[in-house]
């Protein structure tokens, strides 16, 4: 198995019901995705990489995001066309990305950079990036005019790198094993509704926040910026049944 099947299984199970929910107290932001409708996302944006920027098969993707739920099309379209995510502390490292994505907050920081630049506004009503920046590809803007469709022109290749974090290095095949012992490890659980907290998923990586729950069956619930009073109602309404890096009364911590 590969990652990208433990996205594909999320499809089988449950195409309609709520697979990634997220909220920011910040901005008062909720979006709710479904399978159904984050695959029309990863879809558009493996062909944002494909038709769009041009990348050939297993480019290496810097994904300079915050946990959202935008961030979770980027990094499955980026498996989904199978390419390696990596991570990009310093401009100047010896090994260099074909392409970033990024908040549009850090594009000063990558806009010289030699390589694709896609900026990201997170805007909770679609914002797009604002007219300084008209020479970055801006991920709003342009994600609608790809297709919700997408077949890669090579089928992934199971040991080709999907994953690189500091020196750790995990295949597609690899990164989807990772992904299923860790859920096992934690006690997810297939059903089950789980609330991560962003600090949680910063710190631990998207393997925690996104891809163990999709490889146990589960779906998330991501809340940023939490408002500690909300999130006993907020718990509740969104029936959820574990918490990963939250502590909430009646409710089980993963891993705990």
């Amino acid at each position: 198995m590969i990652a990208t099947e433990l996205f594909a299984g999320a499809l089988t199970r449950d195409p309609a019901g709520p697979l990634l929910t997220y909220y920011d107290d910040a901005t008062g932001e909720r979006t709710e995705l479904s399978a159904t409708t984050l695959d029309n996302w990863v879809a558009k944006t493996a062909n944002l990489l494909t038709d769009g920027l041009g990348l050939d098969h297993g480019a290496s993707i810097a994904v300079v995001l915050p946990p959202h739920w935008q961030s979770a099309a980027v990094l499955l379209g980026a498996w989904a066309a199978g390419h390696r995510v990596m991570d990009y502390p310093d401009i100047d490292a010896p090994v260099q990305p074909d392409a970033v994505f990024c908040t549009e907050a850090d594009l000063i920081a990558y806009a010289d950079v030699r390589c694709d630049v896609v900026g990201l506004t997170l805007h909770p009503f679609g914002r797009g990036l604002s007219a300084q920046w008209r020479a970055i590809t801006d991920y709003a803007g342009e994600i609608g005019g790809y297709g919700d469709q997408f077949r890669p022109p090579i089928p992934v290749d199971p040991v080709a790198p999907a994953l690189t974090a500091g020196s750790l290095e995990l295949t597609h095949e690899g990164l989807a094993a990772a992904a299923a012992e860790l859920a096992d490890r934690l006690g997810m659980t297939a059903g089950g509704r789980i609330m991560v907290s962003r600090d949680l998923a910063v710190a631990a990586g998207p393997v925690s926040w996104l891809l163990a729950p999709l490889a146990a069956g589960s779906s998330i619930v991501l809340v940023t910026d939490v408002q500690s009073d909300r999130l006993v109602a907020r718990a509740a309404a969104e029936k959820v049944t574990a918490t990963l890096g939250i502590e909430l009364a009646g409710i089980p911590v993963l891993g705990g």
